[in-house]
């Protein structure tokens, strides 16, 4: 019997239900690069056997992704077989119960305002981008102190409960993932124009002066990374 997209978004969501199945998946998505079948079976102790199950069983569900590589580095006869290793899969699952589109709703009001070419307009929707954002920083829930820490790691917590999966990378803070991606593929400009403006303001609104939001788009990221002011102190000593 063929399944609606809808069932087989269910279906998806549901598999995760089981914990060693939740906890791999959960594991693999906060990793930066593939995962093989020992390193998941030692993550969540627990045995190969069982892992390489839970594995596949997510594959099938369109939750993960698969290649093969050798891990050994060893070419030729003697090498071996290539591993099998699991990634996120870049399939999104968007379920809403009764069913919802709110991403189209935001494609459409995308759409129009690149069409419409205004200047006036798109400064509007950056102010109204940065005015969200302030709010959500200054709301954001507070940490024991008020040292410049408590305050970037304030901003992480929001940034992570937002979607963009934060991750210190060489002393900057990467986004590993884009809460607007759909629409951004299909207007970036003007989305991640307004993104940038939102994480101005969230960091305005945590007051986490140590972090500067800046567009630097880079694949499988965030078009936004958050610099420190430490690293931006050190490049301009740097070039004098």
């Amino acid at each position: 019997m063929h399944r609606s997209e809808l069932e087989r978004q269910i279906a998806a969501i549901a598999s995760l239900h089981e914990p060693v199945r939740r906890g791999l998946y959960l594991y693999i998505a906060r990793r930066r690069s593939d995962v093989g079948r020992d390193e998941a079976a030692r993550a969540l102790r627990i045995s190969r056997a069982l892992a390489a199950f839970h594995l596949d069983k997510l594959v099938q569900q369109g939750l993960l992704e698969t290649s093969f590589r050798r891990l050994t580095g060893r070419r030729g006869p003697g090498a071996g077989r290539p591993a099998k290793l699991y990634r996120r899969s870049a399939h999104q699952l968007d379920l809403t119960l009764p069913q919802r589109r709110y991403e189209l709703a935001g494609r459409l009001f995308a759409r129009a305002l690149t069409q419409a070419a205004s200047s006036p307009a798109r400064r509007a929707l950056r102010r109204a981008a940065t005015d969200l954002g302030r709010c959500l920083g200054s709301d954001a829930p507070r940490g024991a102190g008020k040292r410049r820490e408590h305050r970037v790691a304030r901003a992480l917590a929001l940034l992570a409960a937002c979607g963009y999966e934060p991750a210190r990378t060489n002393g900057d803070i990467r986004l590993r993932n884009c809460p607007f991606e759909a629409l951004a593929n299909e207007c970036r400009p003007l989305v991640c124009g307004m993104n940038l403006a939102l994480l101005q303001g969230v960091l305005q609104g945590v007051q986490a002066r140590r972090l500067r939001a800046e567009l630097d788009p880079q694949p499988g990221f965030c078009c936004v990374t958050l610099r420190t002011a430490a690293k931006r102190y050190s490049a301009s000593v740097s070039g004098r």
